[in-house]
């Protein structure tokens, strides 16, 4: 509820239309908050805001032990610049060298 509120402070004006996913809570809190706001949660709406989220969530599913979700942010920005550094992208390499990395993945 406390995410909902403020997001409507920052824009300053409720929204038409409401598009979540099905979990439960987000229509509770929005019958308490903005009642008058029609309410989607239909298959597959929401699908533009979770991709925006994957990299992120990709991360966080690594991270599931930590104690707290302050530990697992100041975790979280700075592995993606350190990872960055580490990670060689496809782009980056010739189809000979791929196949190499890929062997030696593979066969160790």
């Amino acid at each position: 509820m406390r995410p909902m509120r403020k997001l409507l402070k920052c824009r300053g004006i409720a929204p038409r239309v409401m598009v979540t996913d099905k979990l439960r809570s987000y229509s509770a809190a929005k019958s308490e908050v903005i009642p008058v706001v029609e309410h989607r949660s239909q298959k597959g709406l929401n699908n533009r805001a979770e991709n925006s989220h994957l990299a992120v969530r990709r991360r966080e599913r690594r991270m599931m032990r930590f104690k707290s979700a302050r530990q697992c942010q100041r975790f979280v920005s700075t592995d993606g610049q350190i990872a960055n550094l580490f990670l060689l992208h496809r782009k980056h390499l010739t189809a000979t060298d791929h196949r190499q990395l890929r062997n030696l993945a593979l066969h160790g």
